[in-house]
């Protein structure tokens, strides 16, 4: 399984069909992006996109992906979407992926986390081209019990909000469907992947700490901290899209060795707290105001969360290669970039060659 985090193992995707459930998301669109650069041939689905995901919008227009207005909560419209796209790979990411608005929807959430997901199961199920299926989840599957430590692959799952547990039941569902059905079948590996924080360019998300700042900075307002000493294991998006990358080509290949759950987070030296991140975010657009406004009665955020990777690292040879200082460099250019008038696609695609430069001199 030598190069695999390589470009020569990446190469894999050259002429593979490939399907991303929620390509309309930030994550989704990034992966869309260098699937794309890659030679794929990209089906995307997911609920129509947002007006404010202009990174998709570009994505649409310079034809990189064939993308399928799809409610991954309609089974048979799920079912239907991935019998014509016939993938040999497929990279599960729709979600409703925000902890707060899971409080004041939390049908909604679960109804999509876990039983959109199940539904992304039975259709994989029913397609015999699939080879390889990446599950994301979250970092946030697992039960925090705000240890010094980081979360390892076979640590309890559970949640205490309802962002957490649909996500720790989403793990569970995939593991009974893999070990009831999709083991069974000769050729395919599924597995579960779980990320730290992720940041980067184009996330516009409510309640999102990057997003947030960039917009007080875009208009010329004070960034508004909640919780300016939680920590989280930030990372740019590249680094676990290029686990995730990584993991589908080995899963293909050894689908019996690399099916289960694996971590990708940085190491603990991008474990940092909220207000540090806002700070570079601040040196690197050229200044900004940051205010501290706690909410008493804001709901339960979990103060202290981090993975363990040695996993990754010890039998995929991943490893967060953009260290915290060069993530929030890289995401923060990307806003001021845009800001400046430059178009997304184009920023986002130099910096995947970026990447995998860094990626073919680490």
């Amino acid at each position: 399984m030598e190069g695999l985090v390589s470009r020569k193992g990446f190469e894999f995707f050259s002429g593979k069909r490939v399907l991303v459930t929620g390509d309309t998301g930030f994550k989704g669109s990034w992966l869309c992006v260098w699937l794309a650069e890659l030679g794929a041939e990209v089906t995307g689905l997911a609920l129509p996109a947002r007006p404010e995901n202009i990174l998709f919008s570009h994505i649409v227009a310079d034809k990189r992906v064939h993308h399928v207005d799809c409610d991954i909560r309609d089974l048979e419209m799920t079912r239907r979407t991935v019998a014509a796209a016939r993938p040999d790979v497929i990279f599960h990411m729709a979600a409703q992926a925000q902890v707060r608005l899971s409080y004041a929807e939390p049908q909604l959430t679960f109804a999509t986390n876990l039983l959109g997901s199940v539904n992304i199961l039975e259709a994989v199920r029913a397609c015999d081209s699939v080879r390889s299926l990446v599950y994301i989840t979250s970092d946030k599957c697992y039960l925090n019990k705000e240890w010094e430590w980081g979360y390892r692959e076979n640590d309890e799952l559970g949640g205490h909000d309802p962002y957490s547990a649909s996500k720790a039941c989403a793990e569970l569902a995939l593991r009974a469907y893999s070990d009831s059905f999709l083991s069974k079948r000769e050729g395919l590996g599924t597995a579960s992947t779980r990320a730290g924080n992720v940041i980067g360019g184009g996330d516009r998300s409510a309640d999102r700490i990057i997003p947030d700042t960039v917009a007080a900075l875009e208009a010329g307002k004070p960034i508004v901290l909640r919780n300016p000493r939680s920590t989280r294991p930030w990372q740019h998006v590249l680094d676990p899209l290029c686990g995730y990358l990584v993991l589908a080509v080995a899963l293909a290949h050894d689908p019996v060795t690399f099916s289960g759950a694996w971590n990708f987070g940085p190491d603990e030296r991008a474990i940092r707290t909220v207000e540090d991140l806002a700070r570079q975010v601040v040196a690197v657009w050229g200044g900004g105001e940051i205010v501290h406004r706690p909410d008493p009665s804001g709901p339960h955020e979990a103060t202290l969360l981090q993975l363990s990777s040695t996993k990754a690292h010890r039998f995929l040879g991943w490893h967060a290669l953009w260290d915290f200082s060069r993530a929030v460099a890289e995401a923060t250019l990307w806003y001021r970039a845009v800001y400046d008038g430059a178009k997304p696609l184009d920023i986002s695609r130099r910096q995947i060659a970026s990447y995998m430069t860094d990626l073919g001199n680490q």
